[in-house]
């Protein structure tokens, strides 16, 4: 509760400290700077500068996008750091599993992964229900690459507001009083078919500190995951995210 860490601006400087650097989805704003870090994006550059002006997004902080999947495949990074970090990322990956045994795959010996994560109390996922064990073992044992459909009509249309300051008063909205909660459903059944299982950038996991250390830590027992829960810290009063250290387990094996 009392370290610095816990606020996004302090925890950037313990990851500025490792040796090496991979930043994961930076789109025209990266987390980390510096000639030690490389950038891993769905898009390469040329294409996000675009998708930042099509949306009004600031470009002034652009970088170079070192490796590019379109699918979010971290298996084209073929380096290894000491650190790999991710900003608002991991709640979009349709298998978290998977992902979090390639950030292992491409970690150094005791190398560490760190996240910033919403919380979902704080933001718009508030009604939403935390992620649990279950659902996410059954998008690795489905080989999950898109949302399912529940996921884009949480999130289309069961979300909030996301005014931090009147989640922290317990002003959370309503959903019984959002008129256009069925319209809002029934574009997100249009959306979802129109895909034809493309990929929808959509939150498939919400997680607290306390659901998020828990949920690492059965993964890492099951032996689902080789990265273990360091530091979850708690999420700093007026705030809607909190940040982890996960490690790689001495002597893990890193999946192909």
């Amino acid at each position: 509760m009392a370290s610095l860490a816990a606020m996004r601006e302090h925890f950037l400087e313990y990851i500025e400290a490792q040796e090496t650097i991979l930043e994961i989805g930076p789109f025209c704003n990266p987390y980390v700077r510096g000639p030690n870090v490389k950038y891993f994006d769905v898009l390469d550059s040329d294409a996000l500068l675009r998708r930042a002006r099509e949306i009004g997004y600031s470009t002034s902080h652009s970088v170079e996008i070192d490796y590019v999947s379109p699918s979010g495949d971290l298996g084209v990074v073929a380096d290894r750091f000491a650190a790999v970090v991710s900003s608002h990322c991991i709640e979009h990956q349709p298998d978290l599993v998977w992902h979090l045994q390639q950030v292992n795959r491409i970690l150094n010996e005791n190398g560490v992964y760190c996240l910033v994560i919403p919380d979902k109390r704080y933001c718009f996922d508030h009604f939403i229900a935390a992620s649990t064990v279950a659902s996410i073992i059954d998008a690795n044992n489905a080989g999950r690459k898109t949302h399912r459909l529940a996921s884009v009509i949480e999130h289309r249309a069961l979300t909030t507001h996301n005014d931090v300051e009147r989640h922290w008063r317990g002003d959370h909205g309503d959903l019984r009083q959002q008129e256009d909660a069925v319209q809002r459903t029934r574009q997100a059944v249009a959306e979802f078919a129109a895909s034809r299982g493309g990929y929808l950038d959509v939150h498939a996991w919400q997680f607290t500190p306390s659901s998020f250390r828990e949920t690492i830590s059965i993964l890492n027992q099951l032996g689902l995951v080789d990265l273990k829960p360091e530091a979850i810290y708690a999420t700093p009063h007026g705030r809607n995210e909190f940040t982890a250290v996960l490690r790689k387990s001495p002597g893990a094996s890193s999946p192909p």
